[in-house]
């Protein structure tokens, strides 16, 4: 077992917390039972198979401190080269807490709720609030998870996103997220929730975004997701940490029946990232998707888990994972699949590809299939390669340089992925962001070997 340096470091952010942070009986007693949990189970180390190539030895012995609110005007200021433009409505928290100056919900249809989760807890009994009391950590469970443990021991903001039935909101909700580290340059932490419950036949796309300023600091963050009877959920995680910043992150979802559920997990920052997904199809006719694009380069480590447990027959579910990593970047992709005893008729399919452009970087991939049905279709499949040689000959017989060649190549495998993203202004700005990582972009962070 691990804990965090100083040993008392959370004890001294769960007390904290408690003082400052006004919420119902049963909040405080889940913030009680998580934060003793967290203590019975420590930060995982290599020595658990879930952690075996991930060492979050760096996290451990950093005495991160809760960060402290940001100044009204400097949190707006903090936001401002974050911000997605040309997506909706949303909310903005700096230094895990809510900033009302930098938020815009006004133009949401009538009965949707996009709250503070902070406000929502100290506010009277209400029938939000019971809501969010039933709701909260239904999904994510504290057992065997230290960061989603140490997540609800502190859990103080972030935000609620509640879609009544049979309501369709058309324009993304932006959920940002941002750290901004005091100027000393102090090891701070923040630990955000988010809850959606989006009702029968309802449809949104939720868009959750993660940034910061150069120093280190902890980003650790639980989104629970719970869809109602044909509902339908586009979901968007994007990881831009500072590079020297660490990121732990966990998505548990609960699909009822003939529930639609997408996601699309991008880390393009981060010094140590971990996205753990987690996705329970509980009723018949589910479509669960899990998409996941990564770059990395320098020594940075990306770890992409997924679960997704298929406990009811007829339903499908797609996963499409892919890196690319130089230096001597590593990354991880651990895809397990559960198929019930009584989910016949699943198809699941999984695939994970990974280009390594230098000799240094590395991927451990592990593709699990748990199946106890027997009329199923379930496929997975691993690909780890460079370049192709004969097509880097081709594109430079036709005049381009080796840089431009390559470019060409890299931004053709992670644009396959790109194109999955339906929301426009997202999609083009992240084809940006990866055009200008790229050789011969100029502020490439990716070389060329000769």
């Amino acid at each position: 077992m691990t804990t965090l340096a100083p040993a008392d470091a959370c004890a001294d952010a769960f007390e904290a917390v408690r003082r400052t942070a006004p919420a119902p009986d049963s909040v405080v007693d889940l913030r009680r039972r998580a934060f003793e949990r967290f203590t019975a189970l420590g930060v995982p180390t290599t020595r658990l198979e879930a952690w075996r190539f991930t060492n979050v030895a760096p996290i451990a012995s950093t005495a991160f401190t809760l960060a402290a609110p940001a100044e009204r005007e400097a949190a707006k200021a903090d936001t401002a080269p974050h911000a997605l433009p040309g997506v909706g409505a949303g909310l903005t928290f700096v230094n895990g807490r809510y900033v009302a100056p930098a938020s815009d919900v006004s133009a949401l249809p009538a009965g949707v709720e996009v709250l503070s989760l902070a406000d929502v807890l100290a506010a009277d009994a209400n029938d939000t609030r019971t809501a969010v009391e039933s709701h909260l950590a239904s999904g994510a469970g504290i057992e065997n998870e230290a960061f989603t443990a140490l997540n609800t021991a502190l859990l103080h903001d972030g935000a609620v996103v509640r879609v009544p039935a049979n309501t369709v909101v058309e324009e993304p909700i932006q959920l940002l997220f941002i750290t901004s580290p005091p100027p000393g340059g102090e090891p701070v932490m923040t630990h955000p929730r988010v809850l959606l419950v989006i009702g029968e036949n309802a449809q949104v796309r939720v868009v959750e975004s993660y940034g910061g300023g150069d120093s280190p600091y902890l980003t650790n963050t639980v989104t629970e997701v719970i869809a109602g009877p044909s509902a339908v959920v586009d979901h968007y995680k994007l990881v831009r940490e500072s590079l020297s910043a660490y990121h732990i992150g966990a998505m548990h979802v609960r699909l009822s029946r003939a529930a639609n559920f997408s996601s699309h997990a991008v880390t393009l920052g981060g010094a140590i990232v971990r996205n753990d997904a987690l996705a329970l199809l509980d009723g018949e006719g589910v479509e669960c998707t899990l998409n996941g694009l990564y770059l990395a380069n320098g020594r940075r480590l990306v770890d992409n888990h997924t679960t997704i447990h298929h406990a009811q027959p007829h339903c499908s579910s797609h996963e499409l994972y892919k890196g690319v990593l130089d230096g001597e970047a590593r990354a991880v992709f651990n895809g397990k699949i559960i198929v019930a005893i009584d989910a016949q008729k699943t198809d699941a399919k999984q695939t994970n590809k990974a280009l390594l452009l230098s000799e240094d970087a590395q991927i451990n991939t592990k593709p699990e299939l748990e199946i106890f049905a027997d009329d199923v279709k379930c496929t997975h499949g691993a690909t780890v390669g460079q370049l192709d040689e004969d097509a880097l000959f081709y594109l430079r017989a036709r005049g381009l340089g080796l840089e431009q060649a390559r470019s060409v190549l890299i931004h053709a495998f992670a644009g396959d992925l790109l194109n999955h993203i339906a929301i426009e202004p997202i999609r083009d700005q992240l084809d940006e962001l990866l055009l200008a990582q790229l050789p011969g972009s100029g502020g490439g962070s990716f070389h060329v070997e000769g």
